[in-house]
């Protein structure tokens, strides 16, 4: 077949139509960019799409904080991590100097009462919620260098618990489900009347990225019950909306969701993205059950890529790519989570050609 640019292999891959091999796009931690810009293989502020060929591009992730007019205030600090309240009155511990996941400290909002009083009346579409010069830039460069673009953000279970933390959402779930409903409604409306402000003015993407953390190790957040009641709706909703307008849905969830996974695919998702590996998921079963519904993006662990052993890595590029390319199975090459600096800048090239140099259809 004659070579496709990313554009076009993106875009067929999500299609399910033919393409010549599968599509990268990785994500690096940002003290991995230091560490190989310290070690001079980067340039300061090199545009890292274009340095490593990726092939997908996004902007446009839209600020959900609910009170926009409050600024985030530092609550205390030392050397390593800052205690900031956010705009949704949660009190939060973030790093200093290294990426992660922020402490739950606290949340203003731990019931229907405290959504309804202090949240919902202020999730109104706003253009302070999304950088339009950032979307339009993005969105140039894309086109410019035939690369897929997406817009990427968050769905509605990402929506919530920044909000009112995962126990109470989880325990609204269990003991006050039309509670969580609304919330998901709410959201969903929210996102949905952000995007036709936002492509009105500036244009459509190519494509949707969702990040959507449904999982820990071994288990969803939630029953497959509970998903298909309270947030499979709220999916299919926004799923269908992008639908309508020629859109293809990518949504990212770390942690363990295959429970999930018929009935994200019933939503309308088209690829699953992450599948964390040390989290129990594994693409080769996904793709004997849903290959024929859905693609995928990523399931490279990435401790073998950290491990900076060439033969480790090709086994496990070996052992996922070639039952795919076998079933021609819609793919994007991708680690399992994300790049950190433990992997050498040579390592992470050859885990990059290898892997595309196996992935032909």
């Amino acid at each position: 077949m004659q070579s496709m640019t990313a554009r076009e292999r993106v875009g067929n891959l999500l299609q399910r139509k033919p393409v010549d091999r599968a599509s990268f796009a990785e994500s690096l931690w940002g003290e991995t960019v230091k560490h190989w810009t310290d070690e001079g293989h980067l340039k300061e502020k090199e545009d890292l799409a274009t340095h490593f060929k990726m092939e997908l591009r996004s902007a446009g992730w839209f600020n959900c904080i609910a009170n926009l007019d409050a600024p985030e205030t530092i609550v205390e600090e030392n050397e390593e991590t800052k205690l900031v309240r956010n705009g949704n009155g949660a009190l939060l511990r973030w790093w200093k100097k290294k990426s992660g996941t922020p402490e739950h400290v606290d949340f203003m909002v731990k019931d229907r009462e405290g959504w309804e009083k202090h949240i919902k009346p202020l999730l109104k579409p706003d253009r302070r919620r999304v950088n339009f010069e950032d979307y339009r830039r993005i969105k140039k460069l894309a086109a410019e260098r035939q690369e897929f673009f997406c817009w990427a953000g968050i769905n509605v279970f990402e929506q919530m618990h920044p909000m009112c933390g995962h126990e109470y959402m989880l325990m609204g779930m269990a003991l006050d489900p039309d509670w969580v409903r609304d919330m998901t409604k709410t959201y969903a409306d929210l996102t949905i009347a952000m995007w036709e402000i936002l492509f009105a003015e500036e244009g459509l993407p190519d494509g949707i990225f969702f990040y959507e953390d449904m999982g820990f190790k071994e288990k969803p957040f939630m029953s497959p019950e509970m998903y298909r009641e309270l947030i499979m709706p709220a999916h299919k909703r926004t799923c269908s909306w992008a639908y309508s307008k020629g859109l293809r849905v990518i949504m990212h969830s770390c942690g363990f969701v295959e429970p999930l996974v018929p009935h994200m695919i019933e939503a309308g998702i088209d690829m699953l993205q992450a599948m964390e590996v040390k989290a129990g998921m594994d693409m080769l079963r996904l793709n004997k059950l849903y290959g024929d519904k859905i693609g995928f993006m990523g399931n490279i662990d990435i401790r073998e890529i950290i491990s900076n052993d060439r033969n480790r890595i090709d086994a496990e590029l070996k052992k996922k790519i070639l039952p795919l390319m076998a079933t021609k199975t819609p793919y994007i090459l991708s680690s399992d989570h994300s790049t950190p600096p433990d992997v050498d800048y040579e390592a992470f090239l050859y885990f990059r050609d290898r892997g595309l140099e196996l992935a032909r259809y």
